[in-house]
């Protein structure tokens, strides 16, 4: 699926790969599966997007400020991409990246798209390891910030709730928007 939302970004939201039910059937990331009515309504919550939310690509969502893509382009088995198609996919990821001129900063969605974005940006994944709510300060100026990934599974088993991810996506949009 491709990248949806604002070419001005100035925070870039990057998951982990178009979910199966999700993205991979209706082409907008995190459209259609539990993980997207908890990103997009944040995101509406926070102002950081306009409309309303249906789990559809033709519902008239915008995003203002920010922009969400993927570690991985394809659906992988079991959503476990193997470390060759992470590799593989992180050209479009830095392509992304370096498409978006005002960005500021990166809010990685799990460990996986925090390790690729950390690489994308030239950082090696051992020097700053994953945590929910880890900031680090990049060689290129802007700021990773990372969150347990706000798939059902994480959220039905509390290891992310409403309020946690709330608090994260707040403190990027203050980074970015700062």
């Amino acid at each position: 699926a491709p990248s949806f939302g604002d070419a001005h970004a100035r925070l870039l939201i990057v998951g982990l790969a178009p979910g199966r039910t999700g993205a991979n059937r209706t082409g907008r990331p995190f459209t259609g599966d539990y993980a997207g009515d908890l990103l997009y309504g944040t995101l509406l919550k926070f102002g950081l997007a306009r409309g309303g939310y249906r789990a559809d690509p033709q519902d008239g969502l915008t995003l203002d400020g920010v922009m969400i893509s993927n570690a991985v382009r394809c659906a992988p088995p079991e959503n476990k991409p193997t470390p060759a198609e992470i590799a593989a996919c992180r050209p479009f990821l830095s392509a992304r990246i370096a498409q978006l001129p005002k960005l500021r900063v990166l809010l990685a969605l799990g460990a996986i798209a925090h390790d690729s974005v950390l690489r994308a940006e030239g950082v090696r994944p051992s020097s700053a390891k994953f945590a929910h709510g880890a900031e680090v300060s990049l060689p290129s100026g802007r700021v990773r910030v990372s969150s347990y990934h706000c798939s059902r599974y994480n959220t039905q088993t509390n290891r992310l709730t409403t309020a946690m991810f709330e608090t994260v996506v707040a403190r990027a949009a203050a980074l970015a928007n700062g």
